[in-house]
């Protein structure tokens, strides 16, 4: 609900009599029936006195219901989110704010909102007498280890009378969302795809890095080739104009992240899965905060609705953009039904330029050769996580099916990946320092699947 949109009115809602008496509380209920049975008793007893006594329990509760229902409070709700996208893990402000748009002051309000059962416990307050104009605000704070949307709403507001006899709970209408996105882990800066970003002559070229034509020419210099003269710009210009020699270097990054709901084992905020999604959310900012033209993929070959065909561009104004779309779908990315890469493979497909950085789960051998197809000049990194072995503590026996995983990485070394093993609780920071080491080579390549507890 935005800040100041007004709510459904409370004390408007349409129903008669029955809706007054479905609110009777306890309280009421037991007034009410003490009422009937001694009215009852007095009439076949004979006892005058007891009648009236029975008149007046049973009449209570029934005056408290029909004037708390035609009570006319006019009442507009807001929400606020602070912020409106949060980590997993962190918190977020939810405020509330209450105005009496009407003449007359309320009596005590209780105000309630309605939030998933994963954000924490339904938030309520007691709101004293609200002057007529007046406003009242409160807050709750809301937390989730776990990445999703939440809707937070509808606003209830339950009205009760002095003697506690009745309660009735009108509803706002509209709600928000609250969304989750992965954690993000800062990564140090390595050169996995080279680093020659930037503009000019005499700039290595990255093997990540795909560059356009500049077609911008500009003046003639003493010593320029003749032959780049762009006699087009030259007649419009009135002066001799010759084409750039620099090409803009574009960086390109592709994130694939295996999505297979057979690949990984297991569930909750520790579960593979979920560091794999965090992987993937960290590598993504991480190459956008270094100017990569970045682009999500998952093993189905979808992408971010809105993505265009080199993803989103880094290091502009529109990067912060991107980078919450990415974060957003990666809020809800969940298992797909997919049990191969083929629909990632038809993507890429074809395409030898850009950095390339998966994150598989297990792999059979099939797969492994699937994967092992997309491999490009440019560069391709794999983090390559074992599912069983997140289920297992390091005190157990290693599993039967650790061969499998020796092989699958086997295979993909020898394509041309840098794959590293991901094991229970592996630090990212730790395994993304690791695939700089075995592309430049300073360090041994692991061969089998280790970690530890973050």
């Amino acid at each position: 609900m935005p800040p100041g949109a007004p709510g459904s009115a409370a004390g408007e809602e349409r129903g008669g009599l029955r809706t007054a008496l479905a609110g009777l509380t306890t309280r009421g209920r037991s007034f009410l029936a003490a009422g009937v049975a001694a009215a009852v008793c007095a009439y076949v007893l004979g006892q005058g006195e007891l009648l009236r006594v029975g008149l007046l329990l049973a009449v209570l509760p029934l005056i408290c219901a029909t004037v708390l229902y035609r009570t006319r409070y006019r009442v507009a709700g807001s929400r606020r989110l602070s912020p409106g996208r949060v980590p997993a893990g962190s918190e977020a402000r939810v405020h509330l704010r209450m105005d009496n748009v009407s003449r007359l002051p309320t009596g005590m309000l209780m105000l309630q909102d309605r939030v998933p059962y994963v954000l924490g416990p339904r938030p309520r307050f007691v709101l004293d007498r609200v002057e007529a104009g007046g406003r009242r605000e409160v807050s709750y704070r809301v937390r989730s280890d776990l990445r999703g949307r939440y809707p937070l709403g509808p606003l209830q507001l339950r009205l009760t009378d002095p003697f506690g006899m009745c309660e009735l709970t009108r509803s706002f209408s509209t709600f928000d969302t609250l969304t989750v996105v992965p954690r993000v882990e800062p990564l140090p800066p390595v050169r996995l795809g080279g680093e020659a970003t930037g503009y000019g002559d005499g700039r290595q070229r990255s093997l990540a890095l795909a560059g356009d034509d500049d077609v911008i020419p500009r003046g003639y210099r003493h010593g320029d080739d003749l032959r780049r003269v762009h006699w087009r710009s030259t007649a419009r210009y009135g002066e001799l104009m010759v084409r750039r020699e620099e090409q803009p270097q574009r960086a390109r990054c592709t994130v694939l992240l295996d999505t297979r709901g057979g690949a990984y084992e297991g569930a909750g905020p520790d579960s593979a899965f979920e560091w794999a999604v965090a992987g993937a959310a960290s590598v993504l900012v991480h190459m956008l905060e270094r100017g990569y033209s970045v682009r999500l993929l998952t093993d189905t070959g979808s992408s971010v609705p809105g993505e265009g065909s080199d993803g989103f561009a880094g290091a502009s104004q529109e990067s912060a953009d991107a980078a919450g779309l990415m974060m957003d779908t990666l809020a809800v990315v969940d298992h797909s039904d997919g049990t191969g890469l083929s629909g990632a493979h038809d993507v890429l497909r074809g395409g030898n330029e850009g950095l390339l950085v998966a994150f598989f789960g297990e792999l059979d051998e099939e797969q492994a050769a699937m994967a092992a197809r997309m491999s490009r000049r440019s560069g391709a990194v794999a983090f390559v996580l074992d599912p069983a072995g997140w289920l297992r503590e390091a005190t157990d026996v290693p599993a039967a099916g650790r061969g499998d995983g020796d092989r699958a990485l086997r295979l993909l070394r020898e394509s041309g990946w840098t794959a590293v093993p991901v094991g229970r609780g592996a630090a990212l920071d730790a395994v993304w320092r690791e695939a700089d080491r075995q592309r430049t080579g300073t360090g041994a390549l692991s061969g089998g699947f280790t970690g530890g507890r973050a």
